[in-house]
């Protein structure tokens, strides 16, 4: 599905990444990790032809860089960092956003039966239909998270790119997004791309995991034959893995709640 071949981007004329190369097939889902300012977000970008890039990006052969941005939106759908809100609409109207490009061929662009039962069907799925009518300028950035997700969704792209989804989500949501994320991916013979900090978050949704370091690729693969305790240390400069099982151990002295 998507293919990138010795890919460098970066901004103002200097290189963030350098020499990315990867496959992608439908079904899949891959995490994107590393430290701060290592590329991850760029990588996305360049992927979604946001910003300029050298090298090769193709989508099912498609050179992405060959392709209008009208032909591009309904492929590719990009769900970003929440900012700020500058417009007043309701939850349902900024999820029925997600359906320009179909509607675009309607009837004086109006929304159609199916736009209109999509929707429902990203609110009910995002657990955000009892807010429908809502400003999403009077939310929580939690509810807001969902409010974009829905709208992501309602777009019906073959592709997700998702920069950090899970920010200002509680635990729930957070494990209910990646289950729906990787159950989508796999269902309906999409992909899903994310960017994460939370390494277990990560490991939740994807079937294989990239590092980055210094705008450059470290490793890719199946979390089991690449996360190590000194390969994690190269990435991060610390202990990663002591991290965790110091706080897995901390987490035990809690077992009798289970009891």
């Amino acid at each position: 599905m998507l293919k990138l071949s010795h890919v460098s981007a970066g901004y103002d004329g200097k290189n963030v990444l350098q020499d990315i190369s990867f496959e992608l097939p439908r079904g899949k889902s891959l995490s994107i990790l590393g430290p701060n300012g290592c590329g991850k977000s760029t990588l996305l970008r360049a992927i979604a032809a946001l910003i300029q890039s050298d090298g090769d990006i193709t989508l099912d052969g498609q050179n992405i860089h060959a392709m209008k941005r009208r032909d591009i939106a309904p492929k590719i759908a990009v769900m970003s960092q929440i900012t700020s809100i500058y417009f007043p609409y309701t939850v349902y109207e900024t999820v029925m956003l997600g359906r320009y490009q179909h509607m675009k061929s309607s009837f004086f662009g109006m929304p159609t039966k199916k736009d209109r039962n999509a929707v429902e069907h990203c609110l009910k799925t995002t657990d955000i239909y009892d807010i429908r009518d809502k400003m999403i300028d009077t939310l929580s950035g939690g509810q807001l998270q969902r409010v974009f997700l829905a709208q992501t969704l309602a777009q019906e792209p073959e592709l997700i790119l998702l920069d950090e989804p899970t920010n200002h989500l509680d635990i729930r949501h957070q494990l209910e997004l990646l289950s729906y994320l990787n159950q989508w991916s796999k269902n309906e013979n999409h992909a899903v791309i994310g960017v994460f900090h939370d390494i277990n978050l990560a490991l939740k949704l994807s079937d294989s995991m990239m590092f980055l370091k210094d705008g450059m690729m470290q490793g890719m693969g199946n979390a089991k034959d690449l996360i190590n305790a000194k390969f994690l240390d190269h990435i991060y400069g610390m202990d990663i893995l002591g991290y965790m099982v110091d706080s897995f151990e901390q987490w035990k002295n809690f077992e009798e709640c289970y009891a």
